[in-house]
């Protein structure tokens, strides 16, 4: 386990989430929110805004307050040296924001199949490729590093990991109606897909540099891919069935409000780009 006040990082056998990047790419990728969060709004994407903030905010309390406060395996440094405590929360708020939100609106125009979502899946995938090569041509000279061990916390995302998707297989061992069965494989692609399209991304761009063997940094992208964005899935799947069968994406009430099976079977005859338009997203 770390400390705050540890010395280099250390190979504890554990899978290491570490990140160097210049500070400019922090400012580039607020940037990047700004434009994202002013395209949802002109599309009226209101509650997938808001699913997006609450995400971030929930990412926030996980990295702050429990990889680091909990834990003591959130180290910040800057230039190399520990960070001061207004720049480690003020660094570790805007990751958790970026990557929470981020996340999580994707996957709730993905869980909503929403009509454009080659666009939104294009403008993200695009975003997280491109971000991490700018810093190559624009340069501050402050470095960040970041890292975490996972020796203690991958071991309770297992379990929730495992709680949500057994519910979810029993859900659809119990159910006779092939209409009211979850569509596993499409949660399944979402929780995996989104989580290693940034991780791939850091890789790419050379901030997921950890001084460690290739094989070990590829361990970590693969790891992280099947448990840390995907343990949610099950459990953000069922949260949008609740509340898309009683109101719209624009966060009003539907006027043909269902039940939750029947918002479950609803929503699995929608198509990403089909005709099938369901009442949510008027």
């Amino acid at each position: 386990m770390f400390t705050l006040l540890a010395g280099p990082l250390v190979d504890d056998g554990s899978i290491i989430a570490k990140r160097v990047f210049d500070a400019s790419f922090a400012y580039f990728d607020i940037a990047f929110l700004v434009i994202f969060v002013g395209l949802l709004i002109w599309q009226k994407k209101y509650m997938t805004l808001l699913v997006g903030f609450l995400a971030g905010i929930l990412y926030t309390i996980v990295d702050y307050g429990i990889f680091y406060w909990a834990f003591q395996e959130r180290v910040v440094l800057l230039n190399g040296e520990v960070a001061s405590p207004g720049m480690f929360f003020l660094i570790l708020f805007w990751m958790s924001m970026s990557y929470g939100f981020t996340n999580f609106t994707w996957i709730w125009l993905w869980i909503s199949k929403d009509k454009r979502l080659f666009e939104w899946t294009l403008l993200i995938l695009c975003w997280w490729l491109c971000g991490p090569m700018l810093m190559s041509k624009f340069n501050t000279g402050n470095i960040i590093t970041t890292y975490r061990s996972t020796n203690t916390t991958h071991g309770g995302m297992a379990i929730m990991f495992f709680i949500g998707y057994l519910f979810i297989i029993v859900w659809n061992l119990k159910e006779k109606n092939p209409s009211h069965k979850i569509n596993i494989p499409w949660l399944l692609a979402m929780g995996i897909l989104v989580q290693f399209g940034w991780e791939c991304g850091l890789l790419l761009g050379g901030i997921r540099s950890d001084g460690r063997e290739p094989g070990q940094k590829i361990m970590t992208m693969i790891v992280n891919s099947l448990i840390e964005t995907n343990l949610g899935m099950p459990y953000i799947y069922m949260i949008f069935i609740a509340y898309s069968a009683k109101f719209t994406e624009k966060m009003k009430k539907r006027k043909n409000q269902l039940t939750f099976l029947d918002r479950l079977s609803e929503n699995n005859l929608e198509k990403v780009r089909g005709e099938e338009i369901s009442e949510y997203f008027s």
